[in-house]
């Protein structure tokens, strides 16, 4: 307990900033496929292109970014990133009281708040780096970890209360509150920021700079393969979550609070394997940990394809993502943490933008693959094909043990 309130200031500011931008986004929890729903009164197609789309050319965006964060100071690249998101979501109530919100500008909104988080992230995994000494790494994303998941368990049910009370955008007044709050706390910081490495050819961006990232994961032999199960990983996660909207709100007749409930109550295990993740790495290695609740989050997705209407229903979504989300907030952390003690800290940002690049590149095209899927099959066959591809993700792991063992002993 006492090394975790070592971590100082700085990080409990950027701490409060990263509570305030979690709960108001999970206050929103999937607040622009429910617009698209219930006021745009979109389809399966139409949900996934709006999540794909808007990963995909959000990302395109922000291939640039890796580069251009390294060779700067990380806090205002943040504070700027923050302020984009909440003007970008304070339009949508205004254009919708106005009854002027489409579909195209949900679209872009998505794509610019896209190519925002992947900025905000490189610039804050960097930043976290530089204000936390490496064997507290653990103890800081435990600290985020948990407090995404309490964010993700209280938030959904606040939303749908919200939802219910006050109409279908109010959650997103909520987020962009959120957003202009945590840049107030990330500006609050007072103390110097570390100058950022020097570019070694000049001030002028390189052509190599943009492949920098990728190059280093590649190369890397404990980042490679927790690279590519990530996020394959989350990309099936992520692909059959508008789906099992459409599913569940759509042809299965469940309210949007009942949804909103099914995901927010079992993120109660996501907090549990947050804070499990530092005691059993202590006890079984890091490796032993990681390997392990990777492997374990591989076995519940297959479940939603079983959904039925009615409490049965309800009750089985419950206990798939408490499966799911528990290996994940176990997993989590121990990843963010091996992944910024194994990162050079010159190529910290740049490695970062590359990991998100590829993460939101990945979850797009598998949203909108899986959305053509769905429109061909439905909307249950295509998650089952999803949980069933979901089981062999662990071989990504495994068949690199070897590698994967000097984890412990880094």
């Amino acid at each position: 307990m006492l090394a975790e309130r070592r971590l100082g200031p700085q990080f409990a500011l950027l701490w409060a900033a990263y509570g305030a931008s979690t709960f108001g986004s999970w206050i929103a929890f999937e607040a622009f496929p429910l617009i698209a729903i219930l006021v745009l009164h979109a389809g399966s197609a139409g949900v996934s292109v709006l999540k794909a789309a808007g990963l995909a050319v959000g990302t395109l965006v922000a291939v640039p970014f890796g580069p251009l964060v390294e060779f700067r100071r990380k806090r205002p690249v943040m504070i700027a990133a923050d302020l984009v998101r909440c003007a970008v979501l304070i339009s949508i109530p205004i254009t919708f009281s106005l009854g002027w919100l489409t579909y195209n500008q949900l679209l872009m909104a998505s794509i610019v708040g896209a190519a925002a988080d992947i900025a905000f992230r490189t610039a804050s995994g960097a930043y976290l780096k530089a204000i936390v000494q490496p064997d507290k790494l653990l103890v800081a994303n435990g600290r985020f970890e948990s407090t995404l998941w309490t964010a993700t368990a209280i938030g959904p049910p606040l939303g749908a209360l919200a939802l219910g009370l006050f109409g279908p955008v109010i959650t997103v007044v909520v987020d962009a509150a959120s957003y202009l709050l945590s840049a107030l706390g990330i500006l609050a910081i007072r103390k110097a920021e570390e100058a950022p490495p020097v570019r070694g050819a000049g001030p002028r961006p390189r052509a190599a700079d943009l492949l920098e990232g990728w190059r280093y994961i590649l190369a890397h032999p404990m980042l490679r393969p927790l690279f590519f199960n990530t996020i394959l990983v989350n990309g099936l996660i992520m692909a059959t979550a508008p789906l099992l909207a459409v599913l569940m709100l759509g042809q299965l007749g469940f309210n949007a609070w009942q949804y909103s409930l099914a995901f927010g109550v079992p993120c109660v295990g996501g907090l549990l394997g947050s804070r499990l993740a530092r005691p059993l790495a202590a006890r079984f290695g890091q490796h032993r940990t990681l390997l392990a609740a990777g492997t374990l989050r591989a076995f519940w997705s297959l479940g939603l394809a079983f959904v039925a209407p009615g409490v049965p229903g309800l009750v089985l979504v419950m206990a798939v993502q408490f499966g799911l989300v528990s290996c994940c907030g176990l997993f989590n952390p121990l990843l963010a943490s091996c992944r910024l003690e194994q990162i050079d800290k010159s190529r910290v940002a740049r490695t970062l933008s590359a990991w998100s690049i590829s993460s939101n590149a990945a979850i797009a095209a598998m949203t909108a693959l899986w959305g053509l899927l769905a429109a061909a099959t439905s909307p249950r066959w295509a998650i089952a094909i999803a949980g069933t591809l979901m089981l062999s993700t662990p071989l990504l792991l495994l068949r690199r043990e070897p590698a994967l063992g000097r984890m412990g002993r880094a």
